[in-house]
């Protein structure tokens, strides 16, 4: 009798620590991928905190450069991540550059589904090239978007000077680009080239007068600059939206629900204000992302 007890309370011991193992297994797991600039970490921080206020255990695979990460999708190493249309559409894709937000967005859904990867909740984060002028002198010269700026140039040749990286400079997507469709052109004397890093310092430092930025960039608030409007849609649409391996999105379509608090939110200017937090006032990037969702009501204290 003794020993059949010891049977059963084995049998139940063993019964138990499947169940608990199941429990662990059968609970919703997901992998959130992330390239390696602040952006990136916010966006993929905020998706975390969204996902675990709703059961997820989530396991975030960050600072991965942009062709990695992409691979990681692809063979299913990742399972989700905020991507850029642009990056998408140009770079992963071969294609030509779109410049309508819409449908470039529905082009890399439409091709990216042969590749079993669902993309959905297109944001007004764009992470795209903009022409950047120092805020006073931009309002002095009365130069709100890139037609005045040619207006400008055209009306007064060599007065303003550009900082731009060579790539920016040379390419056909670039300032020759911008320069043939807005019909003007800088003077050879007038394009200062430099790193990347340093146009909108050189602007700051009133070196130039003109530089090549990108619309989400922290310096961009932190010098007080101004991005030109580009009214005739030259730079092609670089959309931040979700990209998920279809399985797991037909396995979790909640997920749609969850990541449309995000894209529905988000933009441009509220993106650029988060990233000034980390890199200029050197915020950790969960304390920015933990604070901005509980101040939109997304995720409780």
């Amino acid at each position: 009798m003794i020993q059949n007890s010891k049977w059963i309370g084995i049998l139940i011991l063993t019964l138990m620590l499947s169940a608990c193992s199941n429990v662990g297994i059968g609970g919703k797991q997901i992998s959130v991928g992330g390239k390696n600039f602040t952006e990136q970490y916010l966006l993929s921080e905020m998706t975390a905190f969204l996902l675990k206020e709703e059961g997820f255990k989530v396991k975030q695979m960050n600072n991965l450069g942009s062709t990695v990460v992409r691979k990681a999708l692809e063979n299913e190493q990742v399972d989700m991540m905020w991507e850029y249309t642009g990056t998408a559409l140009i770079t992963y894709m071969g294609q030509e550059p779109m410049s309508d937000p819409e449908k470039t967005f529905q082009k890399v859904k439409e091709l990216d589904a042969k590749r079993n990867i669902h993309w959905m909740n297109m944001s007004n984060v764009n992470n795209t090239y903009a022409l950047a002028m120092n805020k006073d002198q931009a309002k002095e010269l009365d130069i709100v978007s890139i037609s005045d700026l040619a207006d400008y140039v055209n009306n007064n040749p060599d007065e303003l000077t550009m900082a731009s990286d060579a790539e920016f400079a040379n390419r056909p997507d670039g300032l020759p680009g911008v320069e043939e469709l807005y019909g003007f052109k800088f003077g050879s004397g007038q394009i200062k080239q430099m790193d990347l890093g340093l146009t909108q310092r050189a602007l700051n430092n009133r070196q130039v007068d003109v530089s090549v930025a990108f619309e989400t960039d922290a310096t961009i608030v932190d010098y007080d600059l101004v991005t030109l409007k580009d009214d005739k849609k030259f730079f092609p649409p670089y959309r931040a939206a979700v990209s998920i391996n279809k399985n797991v999105y037909e396995k979790y379509p909640e997920i749609k629900d969850i990541t449309a608090k995000l894209a529905d939110k988000l933009n441009s200017d509220i993106m650029r204000e988060l990233n000034y937090k980390v890199d200029i006032e050197g915020n950790s990037v969960s304390v920015v992302a933990h604070d901005w969702l509980v101040e939109n009501e997304l995720i409780k204290e």
